[in-house]
């Protein structure tokens, strides 16, 4: 058995999330308690409680989602001897999870991550103007069938891939106007579904440019550590371990396409047979099987989870 564990990106969050965890183990708490010191906020309040409207803002919901995946991944540190370094053959997170990623395995501090990710999340929002950029899942389409869409819908405007997510689900972002055309040359090349995704920005395109220049100093400002695990890098969907190339994808990350199919299948095809999900929800474990059909995905985020995991066979 060959494992990684890999980390959700925004969407996955929804109120309550991690409130299970820290209720039942002080591990969870500590994390949460340190994640509130970091950013001066009660944001585990606003996980555990709401209201929905201010978890989704993007400034909170990146650190909300960052904070219950470091919180499962010390748990089960505790709770079933989980050691990335040893057990692990590769780690990767989705968009923001590549941050949870690489604070699992070393790279950064609880406390960095938690304000990289505020940042982060501040520096995309304040990017685009509300209105003026979009996005929308394209259902049915691969890779290649995604960029060309994009391409003819551009017209001068910014459009291009932001997430190629595996199973036929592609996602463009851009110009709303652009994005609005991509759906349209989508229904006309008969693609199953095009669908406007209700985000507050277009993420992963170049639109992010100055969100990309605001990463680039905030990175360059923090201690990196070489991950006790490869990060299979969401730009590459190869494994990088040294810091300071690490420090330039995560730049790249902001305006690049996060390339989660071909990094699933390249886990998969270097043995990997074990996916689990650490943190909020069950997205990415439901993709691994569309992705890699020799593969299983499994979500570990309640202590039911976790008891699941310290019991499964080792062998």
């Amino acid at each position: 058995m060959s494992l990684a564990f890999i980390f959700p990106g925004q969407g996955s969050q929804s109120v309550g999330m991690g409130k299970a965890l820290a209720e039942t183990f002080p591990q969870a708490r500590d994390v949460f308690a340190e994640v509130d010191s970091a950013l001066g906020q009660n944001l585990s309040g606003l996980m555990f409680e709401g209201p929905e409207a201010d978890l989704t803002l993007t400034a909170n919901a990146q650190p909300a989602l960052m904070a219950v995946s470091l919180a499962v991944t010390r748990v089960l540190q505790a709770e079933a001897g989980l050691d990335l370094a040893t057990q692990a053959r590769f780690i990767a997170g989705h968009s923001l999870g590549e941050y949870s990623a690489l604070a699992a395995a070393g790279t950064f501090s609880l406390g960095d991550t938690a304000r990289l990710l505020r940042i982060r999340g501040d520096a995309m929002q304040k990017a685009v103007p509300v209105g003026e950029g979009a996005m929308a899942a394209l259902l049915g389409a691969d890779l290649a069938t995604g960029i060309a869409i994009a391409a003819e819908a551009a017209q001068g405007q910014v459009c291009q891939v932001a997430n190629d997510n595996g199973g036929g689900q592609v996602v463009v972002s851009g110009h709303k106007g652009a994005v609005e055309r991509a759906m349209e040359i989508s229904k006309a090349r008969g693609i199953k579904r095009a669908i406007a995704l209700p985000v507050s920005a277009p993420f992963h395109c170049a639109l992010m440019k100055p969100a990309a220049e605001v990463m680039a100093q905030a990175l360059a400002s923090v201690a990196m550590q070489a991950p006790c695990v490869p990060l299979v890098a969401n730009v590459l969907a190869a494994p990088l371990t040294d810091p300071e190339e690490i420090r330039r994808r995560l730049v790249e990350q902001v305006t690049g396409t996060v390339r989660w199919a071909e990094s699933i299948a390249y886990m998969a095809h270097e043995g990997v047979d074990s996916f689990y999900e650490l943190g909020t929800g069950k997205v990415l474990s439901g993709l691994v099987k569309r992705i890699a059909d020799t593969a299983t995905g499994t979500a570990v985020n309640t202590p039911a989870d976790i008891a699941a995991f310290a019991a499964r066979p080792k062998s």
